[in-house]
């Protein structure tokens, strides 16, 4: 065999390789896809009948994105049923999304990271958590001391450290459980 023929046999073989990586990524990724999709299937019949057992209305939209599902429960009419399962200060929220995921796990046998949202109120709890970012970082830049914010759930302690990241200081969650909370700091 000659020197040539056998670098294009070895050319040939990596580009199975690569070809064959390529495929078990992709496999990967549509594995990931169909699993957060069946995530979302589950979670919505969940829902769904605890909708109907409430006596609410209400439209159920199911989204994969960024390797997570989002579940959100929404109404064109104002319903004071779905108010009711946001709860004060999101709390019943929070519980209905873990009641949620313990569906999604009993029945999938996978851990669930979903985020289920109900009229919006994530989105709009996401621009007032900005806003408690920018009033600490101005706050801490100003005084030069680090400044804790009210104990907060990990999702919008989540919010809260991205916002602070972006205006360029430090943030770290301190203390435990319910009291678990955010210092932010200049350095």
């Amino acid at each position: 065999m000659s020197v040539e023929s056998s670098e294009q046999a070895l050319a040939a073989e990596n580009s199975e390789d690569q070809d064959s990586t390529a495929e078990a990524v992709s496999t990967d990724k549509g594995t990931a896809v169909s699993r957060l999709e069946e995530e979302g299937d589950v979670a919505a019949d969940y829902l769904e009948e605890l909708l109907d057992i409430a006596d609410i209305d209400g439209d159920i939209d199911i989204e994969v994105r960024n390797g997570r599902t989002y579940i959100s429960i929404v109404t064109e009419e104002e319903s004071a049923g779905l108010e009711s399962l946001v709860g004060r200060d999101g709390e019943v929220l929070e519980a209905l999304q873990e009641l949620t995921r313990l569906s999604v796990l009993s029945a999938t046998e996978n851990r669930s990271r979903l985020v289920l949202d109900i009229n919006g109120y994530r989105k709009e709890r996401a621009g007032h958590l900005q806003k408690i970012a920018e009033d600490a970082v101005a706050t801490a830049k100003e005084t030069g001391e680090p400044v804790s914010l009210e104990p907060m759930s990990a999702y919008e302690r989540k919010i809260v450290h991205d916002a602070v990241a972006d205006l360029g200081f430090v943030s770290e969650s301190e203390g435990e459980g319910a009291g678990r909370h955010i210092v932010v700091s200049v350095d």
